[in-house]
């Protein structure tokens, strides 16, 4: 259980994304999570109009799904979530949270769900059990204590629309604006790059466009492992022999090939669909540069058309109706050099060239992305340079054509739909005001970051997190864990045990909730919910099993649990009738949000969800000049303040097969054919040769860094690896105590995760098993 040495096994992967790996997947799961064969049956609700929304990941649910609208990823999620096992009070009569400190983050979450409200003995070490209302009432005074400032309201992205409506109430009626959420950690940087150039801060591709694409650019997202029921659209287009042109560091399988496990012929035959037409393994980073070569072709494409009299390559209409700012990004790239751009993109002008040319040939191309354009400290501009790369042929707006960021969970776009942001500006305030008769507050709230520097300088008092693995998931893990210990009050509402639990603050309690899955029964009786999908749509989710405990209370009653104990009585909110009717919930939803939640109750369940409006995809632009914009980068290297140098090497985290986020569901990676151990460092053999490593040798890295603090990671065990040169791949979390918290995105303050300046070293001999 602990995270001692491990010897790894390691074995070619060439299977294809789905196929006959996918369905063992979902049989190891349901098998080693005891999932009874009744439960099976769950999948098959699964994504449906009348059904639940997946836990795991945000991908779009169409209308008319597949008979298993599952993947072997949400699978995972559904057994995790649905298993038998239970970790009981007494648990802790056997464990003291010091010795749950050297358990591995699968060993603790493997033990099942949270059954009973607990709270922390410093006497004996361990969580004992407390009545909810204890619990409440012992929050509550602590809360009222503190200083409204230096509280924190986080929320992970799993939460339901109605719980996180309620929580951003709560943080707000307590007097702050400091509700950090998952997107902080990774599509922040959409979230302001798009909001600047096009006027939303969310995407414009509905699953409708990818019938009518005529090309796909995919940058940094691992479509099989993160979010792989995309797949069937790829594999549709693919069909229709639309090009899927990929830039990113690693050959991921589910972008390289792809069998259908709905397909019995498929199935039976082994037949693999190719996904990408053209695959670049970009050096992490480089995507400004490469989306800046490919800008530099379309120039000069477009010049040979205007100089011979045939059709332009830019579509000069559109950018001179729609867009503002054109002239000073043609300047910038024109003025930019090959040899840059090649040095920082990591690839020949060639692939460059061959990529900008298929572009040029599409009628309608939309641009797919994931974390792997976003967490760089040029993470803004990335995401940025591709809205101008895009807007050069008219590409936002019409059919087949668009952005397309892909979110992780599976409601985290959602809460900021509803108002869980530290941006005041972002917020109804002042329809919050006339609705519950109170004053909000006006001043930026702390992002997850921010949050992070006021715990280091011990001047945040409490910390409650609606789900998550805070702890876990931030950079600079080995002074996080070590200040987090000093916080006054920790409050945790999980469904599982992790490891910001059994790190803890001086008080803390960790209360225990229903799943989604599970039936909520209030006092109006059997409750559903709400989720937003990646592509801005709406669906309602009915719980579908028993719940694992009858002790366990829904994440809108422990919401309103603590409001009634924190807050002053206001006449305006009645906690205890949304509890009861979580359908009074989302009628206050559409008071406060009556552009997209009018009428929330009536068309909840629309088949395929129905969609907020979204002015972009409409060529309305809400920005300052009122037409998108086109931004001048204002570098071009990816990592501009680690300066690199001799010996170092760029390493970027990545997921395996076996996780989600923060949960691992095993230590085995099906698709890089690992096994055994996430302790483990991807390098190119050709970089292995340089620095005299064979496969199985031990090593340490350390952030290359001059700020005075040692960031080290040990234990690293070397696997070959088709990666860039002078680049290594490791996995998150395990390798986030590399990451400095200043090293984020600039604009965004998004974690830089995939590109972060390492020096390695060697270890004398592997650990014995």
């Amino acid at each position: 259980m602990s995270n001692q040495q491990k010897t790894v096994r390691v074995e070619p992967a060439t299977m294809p994304a789905g196929g006959w790996g996918s369905v063992d997947d979902v049989k190891n799961a349901l098998t080693g999570q005891n999932v009874v064969l009744k439960d099976t049956r769950l999948l098959l609700k699964q994504n449906k109009p009348d059904g639940y929304a997946c836990v795991s990941c945000a991908w779009a649910k169409p209308a008319d799904p597949h008979p298993f609208e599952f993947c072997s990823s949400g699978a995972k999620a559904t057994a995790w979530e649905t298993t038998t096992k239970a970790i009981g009070p007494d648990f802790f009569d056997r464990h003291t949270l010091t010795e749950l400190e050297g358990w591995s983050d699968h060993a603790l979450e493997d033990h099942g769900r949270l059954t009973a409200p607990l709270r922390y003995d410093p006497a004996s070490d361990k969580y004992r059990p407390v009545e909810w209302e204890v619990a409440f009432a012992e929050i509550g005074a602590h809360l009222r204590a503190c200083d409204r400032k230096q509280v924190v309201f986080y929320a992970s992205g799993r939460a339901s629309l109605e719980t996180s409506y309620m929580y951003q109430l709560l943080a707000r009626m307590y007097g702050n604006n400091n509700l950090p959420d998952s997107s902080n950690m990774c599509h922040e940087s959409t979230s302001v790059g798009l909001q600047k150039t096009i006027g939303v801060g969310v995407g414009t591709v509905g699953l409708n466009d990818f019938k009518h694409t005529d090309c796909i650019l995919f940058f940094g997202q691992n479509v099989g492992v993160n979010s792989p029921r995309m797949l069937h659209q790829l594999q549709e287009a693919r069909g229709r022999d639309v090009p899927i042109i990929t830039f990113n560091p690693l050959r991921e399988r589910g972008l390289v090939s792809f069998t259908n496990p709905q397909s019995p012929l498929e199935m039976l035959t082994g037949h693999e669909t190719v996904i990408s037409t053209q695959y670049h393994q970009i050096r992490p980073g480089g995507d400004t540069a490469a989306i800046m070569g490919m800008c530099k072709v379309i120039f000069a494409l477009d010049d040979v058309a205007r100089e011979s009299g045939a059709q332009r390559v830019i579509d000069v209409a559109f950018i001179q109706e729609h867009t503002h700012g054109f002239d000073a990004f043609e300047r910038a790239v024109r003025a930019c050099g090959w040899d840059a751009i090649e040095r920082e993109a990591g690839l020949p002008r060639a692939a460059l060239e061959q990529a900008a040319e298929v572009y040029c040939k599409a009628g309608a191309a939309m641009g797919v992305y994931g974390m792997g354009l976003t967490q760089h400290r040029n993470g803004v501009q990335n995401v940025t340079m591709l809205v101008n790369l895009l807007l050069l042929r008219g590409n936002i707006g019409k059919p087949g054509a668009g952005i397309c960021p892909v979110r992780g969970h599976s409601n985290v776009q959602g809460q900021r739909t509803v108002g869980i942001t530290e941006k005041p500006e972002l917020a109804p305030l002042d329809q919050l005001k006339e609705q519950y008769g109170f004053e909000p507050p006006r001043d930026e709230g702390l992002t997850t970051v921010d949050a992070c520097e006021a715990i280091l300088k011990h001047e945040l008092q409490a910390f409650i997190g609606l789900g998550g693995n805070f702890l876990r998931a931030v950079p600079e893990t080995r002074l996080m864990e070590a200040a987090w210990r000093a916080l006054p009050l920790t409050v945790q509402v999980a469904t599982k045990l992790n490891r910001n639990h059994v790190i803890h603050g001086k008080a803390a309690y960790l209360l225990p909730c229903l799943g989604r899955i599970e039936i909520d029964r209030q006092r109006s009786g059997a409750q559903a919910v709400t989720v937003e999908d990646s592509t801005s749509c709406m669906h309602g989710s009915r719980g579908m099993a028993e719940p694992v405990a009858a002790t366990l209370l829904s994440e809108p009653a422990i919401v309103a649990g603590i409001a009634k104990a924190t807050l002053d009585p206001n006449p305006r909110v009645d906690w205890d009738a949304w509890v009861a009717d979580y359908g009074k919930v989302r009628d206050a939803m559409g008071v406060t949000f009556p552009e997209i939640f009018h009428d929330f109750n009536e068309r909840m369940w629309t088949p395929g969800g129905f969609r907020k409006p979204l002015a972009a995809a409409e060529r309305i632009w809400k920005t300052p000049s009122g037409k998108a914009e086109f931004t001048t980068p204002d570098e071009l290297p990816g990592n501009p303040d680690m300066d690199g140098g001799a010996g170092v090497l760029r390493l970027f985290t990545i997921r395996s097969d076996g996780q989600f986020n923060t949960t691992i569901y095993s230590n085995d990676d099906r698709f890089r054919g690992v096994h055994g151990s996430r302790m483990v460092l991807f390098m190119s053999e050709a970089d292995m040769a340089r620095h005299g490593l064979r496969q199985g040798d031990v090593v340490a890295l350390r952030t290359n860094s001059d700020d005075g603090v040692e960031r080290r990671v040990d234990g690293l065990q070397i696997v070959p690896y088709d990666v860039p040169p002078g680049c290594i791949a490791g996995y998150y979390p395990e390798c986030n105590p590399l990451i400095p918290l200043w090293h984020h995105a600039k604009e965004s303050k998004v974690p830089a995760a995939k590109s972060i300046d390492v020096l390695l070293e060697r270890a004398a001999a592997v650990a014995a098993p």
